[in-house]
């Protein structure tokens, strides 16, 4: 169960659905309630589709090109670590995200869906941890499943997004997003300690 909690904890800190709040606010301005709804909700699933590929497909892109397990946890936690500190020193997630806002017909894909749910570091990450040589097939299976959970999480966040913005403010989702860079950014380093260990191990 304390597994499951932190599986969740972490993917809500790389996922940052809280920071997806104002990009969603912003790129759906021009659009009526209804659509908004939509926006949401296929933004939500398409993420997630693109978050499945990853998980199903990742790595085994990564072993054809002979990568091995140890320089893909090294690179991976480096990619992370880098993209918690944007997060961290950054304008942050919604600002950053905001200003890629050039056609406001067109925001479903991008950037709700991509870069603001599934994030490069979010894509890095579900392969991180769903590593065939580290995890066991029910293991995967159930970070998928939390995957589905938090991604879901977001596109509820997003539903309610009006409130959700008027009850933190712009400054508290500022302030979370921050504290989601520094928790990722935590992993990131462990990650690449757990490559070097293992790289020297041998």
């Amino acid at each position: 169960m304390s597994e499951i909690i932190s599986t969740i904890l972490f993917l809500i800190a790389v996922l940052d659905p809280i920071g997806s709040v104002p990009v969603y606010l912003e790129a759906t301005k021009h659009f009526d309630e209804i659509h908004k709804r939509k926006i949401a909700i296929q933004a939500s699933i398409v993420a997630f589709l693109i978050l499945l590929v990853f998980i199903v497909l990742g790595q085994i892109v990564l072993e054809g090109m002979n990568v091995s397990l140890d320089a893909f946890q090294i690179s991976g936690g480096v990619i992370l670590f880098l993209f918690a500190l944007t997060m961290i020193f950054g304008d942050g997630k919604p600002e950053r995200e905001k200003h890629m806002i050039t056609d406001y017909k067109h925001v479903t894909i991008f950037p709700v869906a991509v870069p603001s749910i599934a994030s490069p570091g979010a894509i890095m990450a579900v392969v991180l941890m769903t590593d065939n040589h580290i995890y066991t097939l029910q293991q995967q299976a159930l970070t998928t499943l939390l995957v589905a959970v938090v991604v879901a999480l977001t596109g509820i966040l997003l539903l309610g997004a009006t409130k959700v913005q008027e009850r933190v403010g712009d400054y508290g989702i500022t302030v979370i997003s921050k504290i989601m860079g520094l928790i990722l950014a935590s992993y990131g380093v462990q990650s690449i300690l757990s490559g070097i260990k293992g790289f020297f191990a041998y």
